[in-house]
Protein backbone atom coordinates (compact mmCIF):
# COMPACT_ATOMS: atom_id res chain seq x y z
CA UNK A 1 0.00 0.00 0.00
CA UNK A 2 0.84 3.74 -1.05
CA UNK A 3 2.41 5.37 2.61
CA UNK A 4 1.24 9.10 3.10
CA UNK A 5 5.19 10.05 2.16
CA UNK A 6 3.97 8.84 -1.54
CA UNK A 7 2.31 12.13 -2.26
CA UNK A 8 5.12 14.28 -1.01
CA UNK A 9 6.26 15.28 -4.02
CA UNK A 10 3.05 14.98 -6.03
CA UNK A 11 1.47 18.04 -3.81
CA UNK A 12 4.65 20.07 -5.00
CA UNK A 13 3.34 19.56 -9.23
CA UNK A 14 0.18 21.55 -8.93
CA UNK A 15 1.26 24.37 -5.78
CA UNK A 16 1.53 27.06 -8.94
CA UNK A 17 -2.08 26.59 -9.35
CA UNK A 18 -3.11 26.84 -6.03
CA UNK A 19 -1.69 30.04 -4.89
CA UNK A 20 -4.23 33.40 -5.02
CA UNK A 21 -2.89 36.17 -7.24
CA UNK A 22 -4.13 38.87 -4.72
CA UNK A 23 -5.59 38.82 -1.45
CA UNK A 24 -9.66 38.94 -0.86
CA UNK A 25 -12.24 37.56 1.54
CA UNK A 26 -13.33 33.71 1.55
CA UNK A 27 -16.65 35.51 0.38
CA UNK A 28 -18.41 38.63 -0.52
CA UNK A 29 -21.96 38.75 -0.61
CA UNK A 30 -23.07 42.00 -2.49
CA UNK A 31 -26.51 43.79 -2.78
CA UNK A 32 -27.63 46.34 -5.39
CA UNK A 33 -29.55 49.25 -5.06
CA UNK A 34 -32.82 46.81 -5.88
CA UNK A 35 -32.39 44.64 -3.14
CA UNK A 36 -31.69 47.49 -0.59
CA UNK A 37 -35.18 48.91 -1.98
CA UNK A 38 -37.06 45.73 -1.85
CA UNK A 39 -35.91 44.39 1.79
CA UNK A 40 -36.69 48.05 3.54
CA UNK A 41 -39.78 48.74 1.39
CA UNK A 42 -40.83 45.40 3.14
CA UNK A 43 -39.78 46.43 6.37
CA UNK A 44 -41.35 49.87 6.65
CA UNK A 45 -44.49 47.72 5.41
CA UNK A 46 -43.71 45.21 8.36
CA UNK A 47 -43.11 48.91 10.90
CA UNK A 48 -46.65 50.17 9.99
CA UNK A 49 -45.59 52.99 8.71
CA UNK A 50 -48.48 53.78 6.72
CA UNK A 51 -50.96 53.97 10.10
CA UNK A 52 -47.17 56.20 11.60
CA UNK A 53 -48.03 58.73 8.69
CA UNK A 54 -52.20 58.59 9.28
CA UNK A 55 -51.12 59.25 13.18
CA UNK A 56 -49.62 62.12 12.68
CA UNK A 57 -50.55 65.05 14.84
CA UNK A 58 -51.07 67.63 12.36
CA UNK A 59 -53.53 69.73 14.43
CA UNK A 60 -51.51 70.07 17.78
CA UNK A 61 -48.06 70.26 15.83
CA UNK A 62 -49.59 73.68 13.91
CA UNK A 63 -51.22 75.03 16.85
CA UNK A 64 -47.51 74.85 18.86
CA UNK A 65 -46.58 76.57 15.41
CA UNK A 66 -49.25 79.54 16.37
CA UNK A 67 -48.40 79.74 19.89
CA UNK A 68 -44.71 81.06 18.83
CA UNK A 69 -46.15 84.51 18.06
CA UNK A 70 -45.05 83.93 13.95
CA UNK A 71 -48.22 83.96 12.62
CA UNK A 72 -51.41 86.43 13.29
CA UNK A 73 -53.61 86.55 15.91
CA UNK A 74 -56.55 85.67 12.76
CA UNK A 75 -54.41 82.67 11.96
CA UNK A 76 -54.52 81.59 15.66
CA UNK A 77 -58.22 82.72 15.66
CA UNK A 78 -59.01 80.00 12.92
CA UNK A 79 -57.34 77.27 14.38
CA UNK A 80 -59.71 77.19 17.69
CA UNK A 81 -62.18 76.51 15.11
CA UNK A 82 -60.91 73.53 13.55
CA UNK A 83 -62.25 70.64 15.16
CA UNK A 84 -60.64 67.76 12.98
CA UNK A 85 -57.37 67.48 11.13
CA UNK A 86 -55.91 63.88 9.92
CA UNK A 87 -54.57 62.35 7.41
CA UNK A 88 -57.34 60.14 5.69
CA UNK A 89 -54.36 58.38 3.32
CA UNK A 90 -51.15 58.09 2.74
CA UNK A 91 -48.46 55.69 0.71
CA UNK A 92 -45.20 55.19 0.33
CA UNK A 93 -43.49 55.36 -2.88
CA UNK A 94 -40.90 53.96 -4.61
CA UNK A 95 -37.40 54.15 -2.33
CA UNK A 96 -34.48 55.83 -4.19
CA UNK A 97 -30.88 54.60 -3.38
CA UNK A 98 -27.72 56.38 -4.72
CA UNK A 99 -24.56 56.82 -4.11
CA UNK A 100 -22.79 59.89 -2.32
CA UNK A 101 -20.04 61.95 -4.28
CA UNK A 102 -17.54 59.95 -2.45
CA UNK A 103 -18.78 56.57 -3.16
CA UNK A 104 -18.43 55.33 0.19
CA UNK A 105 -22.05 56.57 1.40
CA UNK A 106 -25.58 55.88 0.23
CA UNK A 107 -28.58 58.34 0.17
CA UNK A 108 -32.10 56.65 0.78
CA UNK A 109 -34.69 58.87 -0.15
CA UNK A 110 -38.69 57.76 0.95
CA UNK A 111 -41.33 59.74 -0.82
CA UNK A 112 -44.53 60.44 0.70
CA UNK A 113 -48.02 61.26 -0.65
CA UNK A 114 -50.81 61.61 1.79
CA UNK A 115 -54.17 63.38 1.74
CA UNK A 116 -55.48 65.57 4.90
CA UNK A 117 -59.17 67.02 5.69
CA UNK A 118 -60.48 69.17 8.10
CA UNK A 119 -62.96 70.69 8.96
CA UNK A 120 -64.05 73.71 10.79
CA UNK A 121 -67.35 74.89 13.20
CA UNK A 122 -67.81 77.50 10.39
CA UNK A 123 -68.33 75.48 7.61
CA UNK A 124 -69.12 71.57 7.75
CA UNK A 125 -67.45 70.64 4.77
CA UNK A 126 -64.32 68.67 4.17
CA UNK A 127 -61.35 70.75 2.58
CA UNK A 128 -59.07 67.85 1.49
CA UNK A 129 -55.31 69.11 0.92
CA UNK A 130 -52.56 67.03 -0.93
CA UNK A 131 -49.20 67.13 0.76
CA UNK A 132 -45.76 65.41 -0.84
CA UNK A 133 -42.59 65.34 1.37
CA UNK A 134 -39.90 63.02 1.59
CA UNK A 135 -37.90 61.88 4.19
CA UNK A 136 -34.50 61.16 3.54
CA UNK A 137 -31.31 59.12 5.36
CA UNK A 138 -27.88 58.05 4.70
CA UNK A 139 -26.27 54.52 5.34
CA UNK A 140 -22.84 54.44 6.01
CA UNK A 141 -20.30 52.08 7.63
CA UNK A 142 -19.50 53.41 11.42
CA UNK A 143 -16.49 51.82 12.66
CA UNK A 144 -15.91 51.40 16.75
CA UNK A 145 -13.20 52.52 18.84
CA UNK A 146 -12.51 48.70 19.29
CA UNK A 147 -12.48 48.06 14.89
CA UNK A 148 -16.02 47.14 14.85
CA UNK A 149 -17.87 47.96 11.68
CA UNK A 150 -21.44 48.06 11.12
CA UNK A 151 -23.81 49.76 8.52
CA UNK A 152 -25.76 52.66 10.34
CA UNK A 153 -28.64 54.47 8.98
CA UNK A 154 -27.90 58.61 10.16
CA UNK A 155 -28.99 62.18 9.40
CA UNK A 156 -32.67 61.24 8.80
CA UNK A 157 -35.08 64.70 8.01
CA UNK A 158 -37.29 65.94 5.22
CA UNK A 159 -35.41 65.98 1.83
CA UNK A 160 -35.44 69.80 1.37
CA UNK A 161 -37.23 71.41 -1.67
CA UNK A 162 -39.42 68.27 -1.85
CA UNK A 163 -42.34 69.72 0.03
CA UNK A 164 -45.27 70.32 -1.09
CA UNK A 165 -48.38 71.25 -0.09
CA UNK A 166 -51.35 72.24 -2.22
CA UNK A 167 -55.25 72.27 -2.09
CA UNK A 168 -56.85 68.66 -3.48
CA UNK A 169 -60.23 70.17 -4.82
CA UNK A 170 -61.31 74.00 -5.10
CA UNK A 171 -63.94 75.15 -2.92
CA UNK A 172 -65.54 78.77 -2.02
CA UNK A 173 -63.28 81.76 -1.66
CA UNK A 174 -63.98 81.58 1.91
CA UNK A 175 -62.69 78.21 2.36
CA UNK A 176 -59.80 78.66 -0.36
CA UNK A 177 -58.38 81.35 2.06
CA UNK A 178 -58.77 79.03 5.02
CA UNK A 179 -56.70 76.30 3.32
CA UNK A 180 -54.24 78.87 2.26
CA UNK A 181 -53.77 80.06 6.16
CA UNK A 182 -53.60 76.37 6.56
CA UNK A 183 -51.17 75.09 4.30
CA UNK A 184 -48.52 77.83 5.53
CA UNK A 185 -48.43 76.68 8.92
CA UNK A 186 -48.48 72.89 7.62
CA UNK A 187 -45.36 74.15 5.32
CA UNK A 188 -42.85 73.86 8.68
CA UNK A 189 -45.14 71.53 10.66
CA UNK A 190 -44.59 68.64 8.04
CA UNK A 191 -41.20 68.16 8.14
CA UNK A 192 -40.90 68.45 12.20
CA UNK A 193 -43.13 65.41 11.85
CA UNK A 194 -41.14 63.41 9.61
CA UNK A 195 -37.97 63.68 11.67
CA UNK A 196 -39.67 63.23 14.92
CA UNK A 197 -42.25 60.48 14.20
CA UNK A 198 -41.38 58.94 10.95
CA UNK A 199 -37.11 58.88 10.91
CA UNK A 200 -37.64 56.56 14.21
CA UNK A 201 -39.60 54.07 12.14
CA UNK A 202 -37.04 54.55 9.21
CA UNK A 203 -34.19 53.67 11.30
CA UNK A 204 -35.97 50.88 13.07
CA UNK A 205 -36.98 48.97 10.04
CA UNK A 206 -33.12 49.57 8.88
CA UNK A 207 -31.71 47.71 11.94
CA UNK A 208 -34.17 44.84 11.07
CA UNK A 209 -33.40 44.61 7.77
CA UNK A 210 -29.68 44.85 9.10
CA UNK A 211 -29.73 42.23 11.05
CA UNK A 212 -32.18 39.87 8.49
CA UNK A 213 -29.05 40.03 6.06
CA UNK A 214 -26.38 39.55 8.94
CA UNK A 215 -28.52 36.30 9.35
CA UNK A 216 -28.94 34.99 6.61
CA UNK A 217 -25.41 35.36 5.59
CA UNK A 218 -24.89 32.91 8.52
CA UNK A 219 -27.07 30.49 7.13
CA UNK A 220 -24.75 26.52 7.23
CA UNK A 221 -24.08 25.50 4.11
CA UNK A 222 -24.83 21.59 4.37
CA UNK A 223 -22.05 19.25 2.62
CA UNK A 224 -22.97 16.08 3.19
CA UNK A 225 -22.22 15.48 7.65
CA UNK A 226 -20.17 18.51 7.48
CA UNK A 227 -20.82 22.16 6.88
CA UNK A 228 -19.40 25.62 5.15
CA UNK A 229 -20.60 28.19 7.70
CA UNK A 230 -19.45 32.27 7.15
CA UNK A 231 -18.82 34.95 9.59
CA UNK A 232 -19.77 38.25 9.28
CA UNK A 233 -16.34 40.19 9.51
CA UNK A 234 -17.43 43.93 8.36
CA UNK A 235 -19.61 45.94 5.66
CA UNK A 236 -18.13 48.19 2.60
CA UNK A 237 -19.87 50.58 0.42
CA UNK A 238 -18.73 51.31 -2.65
CA UNK A 239 -20.69 53.34 -5.10
CA UNK A 240 -24.54 51.83 -5.26
CA UNK A 241 -23.39 48.53 -3.86
CA UNK A 242 -23.57 47.28 -0.21
CA UNK A 243 -20.70 44.51 0.83
CA UNK A 244 -21.02 42.31 3.18
CA UNK A 245 -17.47 40.62 3.78
CA UNK A 246 -17.62 37.77 5.16
CA UNK A 247 -14.93 34.58 6.40
CA UNK A 248 -15.72 31.11 6.07
CA UNK A 249 -15.35 27.74 8.19
CA UNK A 250 -15.78 24.47 7.61
CA UNK A 251 -17.18 22.49 10.80
CA UNK A 252 -17.93 18.56 10.83
CA UNK A 253 -20.75 17.07 12.16
CA UNK A 254 -19.59 16.94 15.59
CA UNK A 255 -19.54 21.04 15.46
CA UNK A 256 -16.04 21.43 15.25
CA UNK A 257 -14.08 23.68 12.86
CA UNK A 258 -11.93 21.57 10.79
CA UNK A 259 -10.52 24.65 8.43
CA UNK A 260 -10.40 28.27 9.15
CA UNK A 261 -10.26 30.09 6.08
CA UNK A 262 -7.57 33.22 6.20
CA UNK A 263 -10.06 36.44 7.20
CA UNK A 264 -7.23 39.08 6.04
CA UNK A 265 -8.41 41.52 3.96
CA UNK A 266 -5.79 44.03 3.96
CA UNK A 267 -5.93 43.83 -0.08
CA UNK A 268 -9.26 43.62 -0.59
CA UNK A 269 -10.97 43.61 -4.20
CA UNK A 270 -14.44 43.91 -4.10
CA UNK A 271 -16.35 42.32 -6.95
CA UNK A 272 -18.48 44.44 -9.39
CA UNK A 273 -22.08 43.57 -9.60
CA UNK A 274 -22.71 44.36 -13.35
CA UNK A 275 -26.33 45.08 -13.00
CA UNK A 276 -27.20 42.17 -11.32
CA UNK A 277 -29.04 42.45 -7.96
CA UNK A 278 -26.69 41.01 -5.59
CA UNK A 279 -23.44 38.33 -5.87
CA UNK A 280 -22.10 36.11 -3.26
CA UNK A 281 -18.30 35.57 -4.34
CA UNK A 282 -16.90 32.65 -2.87
CA UNK A 283 -12.71 32.45 -2.76
CA UNK A 284 -11.47 29.52 -4.97
CA UNK A 285 -10.40 27.84 -1.99
CA UNK A 286 -13.60 28.01 -0.22
CA UNK A 287 -15.09 26.25 -3.34
CA UNK A 288 -12.32 23.36 -3.16
CA UNK A 289 -13.15 22.93 0.27
CA UNK A 290 -16.83 22.59 -0.15
CA UNK A 291 -15.85 19.89 -2.85
CA UNK A 292 -13.48 18.70 -0.17
CA UNK A 293 -16.16 18.20 1.92
CA UNK A 294 -18.34 16.48 -0.44
CA UNK A 295 -15.41 14.13 -1.88
CA UNK A 296 -13.79 13.28 1.17
CA UNK A 297 -10.37 11.24 0.26
CA UNK A 298 -11.22 7.47 0.04
CA UNK A 299 -9.83 3.90 -1.04
CA UNK A 300 -11.98 2.20 -4.32
CA UNK A 301 -11.53 -1.71 -4.75
CA UNK A 302 -12.31 -3.30 -7.96
CA UNK A 303 -12.46 -6.85 -8.63
CA UNK A 304 -11.61 -6.12 -12.29
CA UNK A 305 -12.27 -9.36 -14.08
CA UNK A 306 -15.77 -9.14 -12.86
CA UNK A 307 -16.83 -5.39 -12.96
CA UNK A 308 -14.85 -4.80 -16.01
CA UNK A 309 -13.65 -7.55 -18.00
CA UNK A 310 -12.70 -5.46 -21.41
CA UNK A 311 -10.37 -3.67 -19.26
CA UNK A 312 -8.80 -6.44 -17.64
CA UNK A 313 -7.70 -8.40 -20.77
CA UNK A 314 -6.25 -5.00 -21.75
CA UNK A 315 -4.39 -4.37 -19.04
CA UNK A 316 -3.13 -8.02 -18.99
CA UNK A 317 -1.91 -7.14 -22.16
CA UNK A 318 -0.37 -4.45 -21.27
CA UNK A 319 2.09 -5.85 -18.58
CA UNK A 320 2.96 -8.76 -21.04
CA UNK A 321 4.62 -5.99 -22.79
CA UNK A 322 6.49 -5.56 -19.64
CA UNK A 323 6.68 -9.05 -18.11
CA UNK A 324 4.96 -12.14 -19.66
CA UNK A 325 5.62 -14.23 -16.60
CA UNK A 326 3.59 -11.32 -14.21
CA UNK A 327 0.61 -11.31 -16.85
CA UNK A 328 0.11 -15.02 -16.23
CA UNK A 329 0.08 -14.35 -12.54
CA UNK A 330 -3.07 -12.17 -12.94
CA UNK A 331 -6.08 -14.07 -11.92
CA UNK A 332 -9.52 -14.43 -12.22
CA UNK A 333 -9.73 -12.08 -8.62
CA UNK A 334 -6.84 -9.47 -9.56
CA UNK A 335 -7.65 -6.22 -7.70
CA UNK A 336 -7.29 -2.61 -8.88
CA UNK A 337 -7.12 -0.18 -5.76
CA UNK A 338 -7.51 3.63 -6.41
CA UNK A 339 -6.91 5.96 -3.69
CA UNK A 340 -7.99 9.95 -3.42
CA UNK A 341 -5.67 10.66 -0.51
CA UNK A 342 -6.14 14.26 -2.17
CA UNK A 343 -8.80 15.98 -2.55
CA UNK A 344 -9.63 17.62 -6.05
CA UNK A 345 -8.22 21.35 -6.50
CA UNK A 346 -10.50 23.56 -8.98
CA UNK A 347 -8.42 25.43 -11.99
CA UNK A 348 -9.83 27.95 -13.67
CA UNK A 349 -8.26 29.09 -17.09
CA UNK A 350 -10.47 32.05 -18.94
CA UNK A 351 -13.50 31.15 -17.49
CA UNK A 352 -13.21 27.40 -18.42
CA UNK A 353 -13.37 25.17 -15.43
CA UNK A 354 -11.30 21.63 -14.81
CA UNK A 355 -10.57 19.78 -11.40
CA UNK A 356 -6.93 18.41 -10.56
CA UNK A 357 -6.74 15.42 -8.63
CA UNK A 358 -3.58 13.30 -7.36
CA UNK A 359 -4.77 9.51 -7.45
CA UNK A 360 -3.08 6.39 -6.55
CA UNK A 361 -3.65 3.75 -8.78
CA UNK A 362 -2.51 -0.55 -7.33
CA UNK A 363 -3.07 -3.70 -9.33
CA UNK A 364 -2.76 -6.95 -7.19
CA UNK A 365 -2.79 -9.91 -8.85
CA UNK A 366 -5.28 -11.69 -6.91
CA UNK A 367 -7.32 -10.90 -4.02
CA UNK A 368 -5.14 -12.75 -1.66
CA UNK A 369 -1.98 -11.01 -2.67
CA UNK A 370 -0.76 -8.66 -0.13
CA UNK A 371 2.14 -6.56 -2.13
CA UNK A 372 0.75 -4.85 -5.04
CA UNK A 373 2.82 -5.46 -8.81
CA UNK A 374 3.13 -1.73 -9.07
CA UNK A 375 1.94 1.76 -7.47
CA UNK A 376 1.21 4.43 -9.74
CA UNK A 377 1.06 8.38 -9.24
CA UNK A 378 -1.47 9.83 -11.14
CA UNK A 379 -1.99 13.63 -11.93
CA UNK A 380 -5.06 13.88 -13.33
CA UNK A 381 -7.68 16.24 -14.40
CA UNK A 382 -11.42 16.84 -15.72
CA UNK A 383 -14.12 19.11 -16.80
CA UNK A 384 -15.38 20.69 -13.88
CA UNK A 385 -18.99 21.54 -15.30
CA UNK A 386 -21.07 24.20 -13.02
CA UNK A 387 -24.59 24.07 -13.19
CA UNK A 388 -27.45 25.33 -11.15
CA UNK A 389 -31.06 23.71 -10.18
CA UNK A 390 -33.13 26.08 -8.55
CA UNK A 391 -31.39 27.10 -5.55
CA UNK A 392 -28.55 24.42 -5.99
CA UNK A 393 -25.17 24.92 -6.90
CA UNK A 394 -24.35 21.49 -8.72
CA UNK A 395 -21.06 20.39 -10.22
CA UNK A 396 -20.38 17.42 -12.34
CA UNK A 397 -17.10 16.11 -13.41
CA UNK A 398 -16.71 15.48 -17.31
CA UNK A 399 -13.62 13.57 -19.38
CA UNK A 400 -10.82 12.04 -16.81
CA UNK A 401 -7.35 12.57 -18.53
CA UNK A 402 -4.06 11.06 -17.15
CA UNK A 403 -1.79 13.83 -17.86
CA UNK A 404 0.99 12.34 -15.90
CA UNK A 405 1.73 9.24 -14.81
CA UNK A 406 5.02 7.87 -12.32
CA UNK A 407 5.84 4.78 -11.41
CA UNK A 408 6.18 4.59 -7.60
CA UNK A 409 7.32 1.49 -6.77
CA UNK A 410 6.99 -1.56 -9.08
CA UNK A 411 7.53 -5.77 -8.08
CA UNK A 412 7.16 -6.41 -11.97
CA UNK A 413 10.33 -4.44 -13.00
CA UNK A 414 11.18 -0.89 -13.95
CA UNK A 415 8.83 -0.08 -17.18
CA UNK A 416 7.61 3.39 -18.44
CA UNK A 417 4.32 3.76 -16.83
CA UNK A 418 2.71 5.50 -19.80
CA UNK A 419 2.19 2.07 -21.62
CA UNK A 420 -0.57 2.17 -19.25
CA UNK A 421 -2.24 5.15 -20.19
CA UNK A 422 -5.08 3.72 -22.10
CA UNK A 423 -5.73 1.60 -19.00
CA UNK A 424 -5.75 4.39 -16.20
CA UNK A 425 -7.89 6.57 -18.63
CA UNK A 426 -10.21 3.84 -19.03
CA UNK A 427 -10.60 2.53 -15.15
CA UNK A 428 -10.61 6.33 -13.64
CA UNK A 429 -13.69 7.31 -16.22
CA UNK A 430 -15.47 3.98 -15.65
CA UNK A 431 -15.07 4.12 -11.71
CA UNK A 432 -13.99 6.96 -10.20
CA UNK A 433 -15.63 9.12 -11.96
CA UNK A 434 -19.33 7.95 -11.52
CA UNK A 435 -18.24 7.46 -8.27
CA UNK A 436 -17.12 10.76 -7.62
CA UNK A 437 -20.26 12.38 -9.94
CA UNK A 438 -22.82 10.38 -7.39
CA UNK A 439 -21.30 12.18 -3.94
CA UNK A 440 -22.09 15.62 -6.09
CA UNK A 441 -25.26 14.85 -7.06
CA UNK A 442 -26.35 16.44 -3.57
CA UNK A 443 -25.32 19.91 -4.93
CA UNK A 444 -24.27 22.62 -2.58
CA UNK A 445 -27.74 24.46 -1.38
CA UNK A 446 -27.08 28.47 -1.82
CA UNK A 447 -30.09 29.74 0.51
CA UNK A 448 -29.10 32.93 0.09
CA UNK A 449 -31.08 33.05 -3.08
CA UNK A 450 -34.40 32.85 -1.91
CA UNK A 451 -33.87 34.54 1.50
CA UNK A 452 -33.28 37.52 -0.96
CA UNK A 453 -36.44 36.80 -2.86
CA UNK A 454 -35.61 34.50 -5.89
CA UNK A 455 -36.36 31.55 -7.22
CA UNK A 456 -32.97 30.19 -8.86
CA UNK A 457 -29.15 30.64 -9.46
CA UNK A 458 -26.47 31.34 -12.25
CA UNK A 459 -22.47 31.00 -11.77
CA UNK A 460 -20.07 32.14 -13.59
CA UNK A 461 -16.21 31.99 -12.69
CA UNK A 462 -13.31 34.14 -12.63
CA UNK A 463 -9.44 33.86 -12.27
CA UNK A 464 -10.03 33.27 -8.22
CA UNK A 465 -13.28 32.79 -7.36
CA UNK A 466 -16.79 31.19 -8.01
CA UNK A 467 -19.60 34.09 -8.43
CA UNK A 468 -23.32 33.01 -7.78
CA UNK A 469 -26.22 35.86 -8.82
CA UNK A 470 -29.78 35.19 -9.58
CA UNK A 471 -30.92 33.40 -12.63
CA UNK A 472 -32.76 35.75 -15.30
CA UNK A 473 -36.17 35.32 -15.47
Amino acid sequence: MASPRTFTFLCGLLAANLVGATLSPPAVLSLGPEVIKQRLTQKLKDHDAINTLRQLPLLSTMKKESARGVFSSLVRSILKHIIQLKVTSASILQLQVQPLHDGRELMINVPLDMVAGFNTLLVKTIVELHMEVEAQAIIRVETSERDHSRLVLSNCSNTHGRLRISLLHKHSFLLNSLADKVISLLVPALPKLVKSELCPVIKAAFEDMREDLLNLTMAPVSLNSDHLEFDFMSPAIDHNVVHLILGAKLVDSEGKVTKLFNDSVDSLNLPSLYHSPFSLTMRKDTVNAAVAALLPPEEIIVLLHYVLPETARRLKSSIKVISEKAANQLGRTQIVKILTQETPELLVDQGNAKVAQLIILEVFATSEAYRPFFTLGIEATSEAQFYTRGDLLMLNFNKISSDQIHLMNSAIGLFNPELLKDFTNKILASVLLPNENGKLRTGISVSMVKALGFEAASWSLTEDALVVTPASS
